[in-house]
């Protein structure tokens, strides 16, 4: 079941989801990172958001705050705690704009 906020977006605008699930290829940061050469936005944001679960990385005291480790800064421009308002900008970062 996709949230009201996600059907919105998809009904109001279908080329934004095209850009959050086709896949592209990865920089080097992003492909050694994943472990693969190709995967979409929003795959990425979620192997990410798993990767910061498995290992911990949200603070205790604060879980909107996600503490990174070498790994992670390696992806989040070297910036040691990260907002999670801020992760998909800076993922999106990664991902070359389409042309319009």
């Amino acid at each position: 079941m996709l949230p009201q906020r996600l059907k919105k977006a998809i009904t109001d605008n279908p080329k934004k989801l095209g850009n959050l699930i086709d896949l592209v290829n990865l920089p080097s940061t992003l492909r050694d990172f994943l472990g693969q050469s190709q995967i979409s936005r929003l795959g990425c944001f979620i192997r990410v958001w798993s990767y910061i679960k498995t290992n911990n990385l949200q603070d205790p005291k604060n879980k909107n705050v996600v503490n990174c480790d070498e790994k992670l800064k390696g992806i989040l421009l070297g910036k040691k705690r990260v907002e999670l308002a801020e992760l998909p900008s800076l993922i999106k970062l990664h991902f070359p704009k389409e042309p319009k």
